[in-house]
């Protein structure tokens, strides 16, 4: 028999162990991602008395691709339409949360005399605050439905994004061994360049790729196809400098806006499983014992750093977004931990060989502790306010809570800033089309028609021929770039207003009509050997034919409304079936009460009882706006609406009314049956005997369904079928009769 691959081996001994030790932290009510990581430890190299991996450099490739898929799911969850709707309050409090984090991690490592980059590394790892742990947390103390657990994941959302931007800017300063603010300026303006990039042509493209294959795509299908799209931007990510992690965020960034995203979700979820559970595991095998032991001290004061720092800046940062004293320390309180990006981040640094290696095991050792005291840290907010309330002057406490509710979280913008807002991202936007379009252009298509047309006197017809093509393509944008918003309705209120605006909005148009000639002036200038003043008229007369064509014109309004159908795509397809939240709850989210949803478990004893019935309002002091069902929205719900399991309430109230609407669907369920494998139905017959108590009676008088709990299914009479038993039909010695029950049941009759 053939020897089995080292990996084979070692993937049996990984998800063995993992599983084991992940259903004892499921009993402990603890994390699974410390499950993982502990079970990484156990198969270990440095576990001698244990079973160990033995090739570790295939689990940490596929650790890699652990991190490809959690990135690419993340991605699926996320979408940048979330973070514009979110406001300017939670951006402030996750930027001064990280800024505040990032400098206690330098200052911690410069006072133990370690080196720059794990220094710069570890105020990274020590900024992002665990998605996961802190979900979990919420989710088994009862919180995930309290106002304050919502802005705690708004700001999670931004601090997951601003961890990809990070890994990437960390790459860029390792790689260049001196941190410098030009190389940053660089590193950001080269991120923005292709995120925009792949955000837009994603969106033009991926979801009308996904709409003409509707029909032909099954599960199957899709699934393989979205791992092919997040494996593709992947490695191209890579090809441009960035990580494949990157890259596959990214790309999980534009399927989460398509109509199949949340089937996507479900089909990847199992794939995301297996890879992150080798992944986690994976950082678990570089725990060593004895750099715990030895860097201890810092380990200590990194945990106190993170708990106390997020208790601190934490709050303060949720008050400076608008949050009130109390509700801001129960969100700083709840992200006093690090987790999965940490690692990530620890991973990178290694992959790079810019920090050391003891820094890896020490930050899975502090992210293990703070994820055990995350519970702790969550209940002790509440008291900690207590305390600090009463040692405050009144006067004080009263001021910062008036502050911050008053807060404002939108603002009315001037006609002028929106304008200018709207006009500097068209332009931004259309500006980098274009570019990458001449970059590819240039690239690619130059280099084959002057293959096609070799030879001195060729080359320009060759120049010439490239020229057009990318002026005709580039065409849309720059028309756009020039005629966008010059009949909106800011701009004609700001010309109708006032002759002194009239010379500004000129401007801005002579602007836009320049860096659209620029372009032009590029192509001809890298295309031919004309002197300036030729090609700027040139450029000149190629704007103001693409503004007055109407071809072009039909092309840029079609393509843009292609784009807009796409990125709105997700949003129409749930407003068809009743999934979209309604318009009023962000009125709601200002005041004291706020929607949640619940859904009925499959054992509630509520299901079959209408709300007026239940009477939930009475009880609870909520109300039920509306019941989702399947694929339907039933909006304002009167009393005799029924309850079925598996519906979702919106419900609104405060939060201690949710918390109590909670607790009472999670108890009013039917008790769980701890025999029901002795309830499993069995098929028997059974022939009448003469001493059996049925002879003579019906099927009625027999009491077989009353008092057995029995079913006749029918009697045998020689025939290939069994004869239906008559309601007047007297039961006889010999008969044959086929009944269905318990076992225990079947066994009463028969002895009877």
């Amino acid at each position: 028999m053939n020897e089995l691959p080292a990996l084979i081996k070692d993937l049996a001994l990984i998800l063995m162990v993992a599983g084991i030790v992940t259903l004892v932290f499921k009993r402990l009510k603890q994390p699974l991602v410390l499950g993982y990581v502990v079970a990484g430890f156990l198969v270990s190299p440095h576990m001698p008395y244990v079973a160990s991996v033995v090739d570790t450099a295939d689990i940490h490739t596929w650790a890699d691709i652990g991190v490809m898929f959690l990135l690419f799911s993340l991605g699926l969850d996320f979408s940048f339409k979330k973070i514009l709707r979110m406001g300017a309050s939670p951006i402030i409090s996750t930027v001064t949360i990280i800024f505040c984090m990032m400098m206690l991690g330098i200052l911690t490592g410069h006072l133990f005399g370690w080196g720059k980059m794990d220094c710069i590394f570890l105020g990274g790892m020590l900024a992002m605050s665990s998605t996961t742990i802190i979900y979990k947390a919420f989710d088994d103390l009862g919180l995930r439905q309290q106002q304050f657990a919502g802005r705690v994941m708004s700001v999670l959302i931004l601090e997951d994004i601003l961890a990809i931007v990070m890994m990437v800017m960390l790459s860029a300063i390792a790689s260049g061994n001196s941190p410098n603010g030009g190389q940053m300026l660089q590193s950001v303006i080269k991120i923005t360049f292709f995120l925009i990039l792949w955000f837009v042509v994603g969106i033009f493209a991926i979801p009308l790729f996904l709409r003409r294959m509707r029909r032909q795509m099954n599960n199957e299908m899709l699934l393989i196809v979205s791992l092919g799209l997040c494996c593709a931007m992947a490695v191209f990510s890579t090809k441009v400098g960035f990580s494949s992690a990157f890259g596959a965020f990214v790309m999980g960034s534009i399927l989460a806006e398509t109509i199949e995203a949340d089937k996507i979700i479900r089909l990847v979820e199992p794939v995301k499983n297996l890879f992150g559970a080798i992944f986690f595991v994976s950082v678990g095998m570089l725990v060593d014992p004895h750099i715990l032991v030895e860097y201890a001290l810092p380990i200590i004061t990194l945990v106190l750093t993170i708990l106390i720092g997020q208790a601190i800046f934490g709050s303060l940062a949720f008050m400076l977004g608008g949050e009130t004293m109390k509700s801001a320390m129960k969100c700083g309180f709840s992200m006093a931990q690090i987790g999965e990006f940490s690692f990530i981040i620890a991973s990178l640094g290694l992959s790079l060989g810019v920090i050391g290696k003891f820094l890896y095991p020490v930050v899975v050792a502090v992210s293990v502790i703070t994820t055990f005291l995350t519970p702790y840290m969550i209940r002790l907010a509440t008291p900690a306010y207590n305390q600090l309330e009463k040692r405050l002057p009144p006067k004080w406490v009263r001021s910062l809570n008036h502050l911050t509710m008053s807060h404002p979280n939108t603002t009315e913008q001037s006609k002028w800033k929106k304008l200018l807002l709207q006009l500097g991202r068209i332009t931004l936007v259309y500006g980098i089309l274009s570019a990458a379009t001449i970059t590819l252009m240039f690239t690619f298509v130059l280099p084959f028609t002057r293959k096609l047309l070799p030879g001195w006197e060729l080359h320009w017809y060759a120049n010439a021929i490239t020229g057009v093509l990318t002026v005709l393509f580039i065409s849309p944008f720059l028309r756009a770039m020039v005629m966008k918003k010059n009949h909106s309705e800011e701009f004609k209120a700001l010309w109708a207003e006032s002759n002194v605006n009239r010379i500004p909005l000129l401007f801005t148009v002579l602007v836009r009509v320049i860096i659209a000639v620029a372009f032009i002036f590029y192509i001809c200038n890298y295309l031919t050997r004309f002197s300036n003043a030729i090609m700027i008229t040139i450029g000149v007369i190629a704007v103001m034919l693409m503004v007055f064509s109407r071809w072009i014109k039909k092309r840029s309004i079609g393509l843009e409304r292609l784009f807009i159908l796409n990125l709105r795509s997700r949003d129409i397809e749930a407003q068809v079936h009743g999934h979209k939240r309604p318009l009023y709850e962000g009125k709601l989210l200002d005041r004291n009460i706020h929607i949640a949803d619940f859904e009925i478990p499959a054992g509630s004893l509520w299901m079959g009882k209408t709300l007026k019935q239940l009477n939930l309002g009475k009880k609870y002091g909520i109300h039920v706006s509306s019941i989702l069902r399947a694929n339907h929205r039933l909006n304002i719900p009167d009393g005799e609406s029924l309850i079925f399991p598996g519906d979702i309430l919106q419900v609104i109230g405060s939060d201690d009314q949710l918390t109590t609407f909670q607790q009472a669907i999670q108890e009013e369920v039917m008790e769980e049956d701890h025999e029901l494998e002795k309830r499993e139905m069995k098929l028997r017959s059974i022939i009448i005997s003469g001493s059996s108590p049925f002879i003579g009676k019906t099927l009625q008088e027999s009491g077989i369904r009353d008092q057995y709990n029995c079913m006749v299914v029918g009697i045998e009479e020689g025939k290939e079928n069994l004869s239906q038993v008559k309601s007047t039909y007297r039961f006889q010695k010999g008969d044959i009769l086929w009944i269905v029950g318990e076992i225990e049941d079947i066994q009463r009759i028969t002895r009877s």
